[in-house]
């Protein structure tokens, strides 16, 4: 297994638009490590650079500034061949006139090792379980988007490598198969502890797969930590809003005696220096919103059952303001119903209207 550790990792390119050459930083001084034996999740929306950094990790594109190291090597210093990388794409990148157990085995074919793919491919069958037998005789034009990727995890499997990394692979997959596909990788992380950088966009896929999180906006690391941490301690009000489903509520509101005052919900103590009448904003998940007997009076809006997690996430609106809580799914709820909301203090994040950084 490999330690993997980014130093002011940054990376730029360059586009003529109009006639103009436009520089797009893609990565902007990136420092992070990934401890041997850990899956770390690279997680932001489109654009914000996750495929180049996990190009720049891989050696396929050299950084302006900065260096990757693996086990304190400078990655160009290793030569390719040496590098043990198993990388899954999100196209799957098979060869479209081999068929599958060739494709599992083509890392021994490149090295000229070819009489060991029948057993290679054997135990990569077994390993990955029930499925993957019956596909190797097929060529890339008959296989499913998912049956696609899991000849190209199979086959990253197959040269036994020392890094494995992931570039949205199950995003073209409908919802029934990501959650499949979530599972058996689950699993095959879990008996194959390799280093590992997973890309993605979705958050249940980061959540269900890392061990660790980093939350990337334009380039940059916005947080790196347990989704726990992301989750309860948000450094900005991108990664709290980025973060969790439903999205966490927020309430604008100014400081008042060292206490956040807004939407009528009272008093919040507030533990700052910032000055009276700072604008300040409240965020609440919406877990820690409950149905009480006293508190604000607000009209349910919308109700949407999870009967999965025994909860029907509704909607509420008062003075203006919306917001979205969990309700118990015994408590019968309809469009129209007024309660009152209180909320749980200890549960509220505070952030600054302008910089938006966590205050308090």
């Amino acid at each position: 297994m490999t330690t993997i550790v980014l130093e002011s990792v940054s990376k730029h390119f360059e586009q003529a638009i109009s006639g103009k050459v436009i520089s797009a930083q893609a990565v902007d001084n990136v420092s992070m490590r990934i401890a041997s034996g850990q899956v770390l999740a690279v997680l932001g929306p489109s654009g914000c650079g996750k495929s180049t950094l996990l190009r720049l990790i891989a050696g396929l594109l050299t950084p302006d500034t900065g260096r990757v190291l693996y086990d304190n090597v400078p990655l160009e210093e290793i030569p390719a061949h040496e590098r043990g990388i198993g990388m899954v794409f999100q196209e799957g990148a098979l060869i479209p006139h081999w068929e599958a157990r060739q494709n599992i085995g083509f890392f021994l074919w490149l090295r000229h090792r070819e009489h060991e793919i029948p057993e290679r491919v054997a135990r990569i069958s077994q390993i990955t379980g029930i499925g993957l037998e019956k596909l190797l005789d097929r060529l890339p034009g008959q296989l499913s988007g998912g049956e696609k990727q899991r000849v190209g995890v199979a086959r990253a499997l197959a040269r036994d490598p020392r890094v494995f990394l992931f570039d949205e692979p199950f995003s073209n997959l409908d919802a029934k198969l990501r959650s499949q596909a979530r599972v058996e990788l689950k699993r095959l992380l879990n008996e194959f502890p390799v280093t590992s950088v997973y890309v993605t966009h979705d958050q249940i896929e980061a959540i269900a797969l890392a061990d660790r999180i980093a939350v990337m906006r334009e380039g940059r690391i916005e947080q790196m930590g347990t989704f726990q941490q992301l989750y309860h301690n948000p450094l900005n009000l991108f990664v709290a809003t980025f973060i969790g489903l439903p999205t966490i509520n927020l309430f604008e509101g100014e400081v008042r005696n060292h206490q956040w005052h807004g939407l009528n919900f009272g008093g919040y103590p507030i533990r700052t220096d910032l000055e009276d009448g700072t604008r300040i904003i409240m965020g609440m998940r919406p877990e820690f919103i409950q149905v009480a007997e006293e508190g604000v009076p607000a009209y349910v809006e919308s109700v949407i059952p999870h009967f999965a997690e025994r909860h029907y996430q509704v909607e509420m609106s008062a003075n203006g303001e919306q917001w979205v809580m969990l309700v118990p799914i015994e408590m019968q709820v309809e469009v129209g119903d007024r309660l009152y909301c209180a909320l749980d203090a200890s549960a509220i994040t505070y952030f600054d209207r302008e910089t938006k950084t966590r205050v308090g």
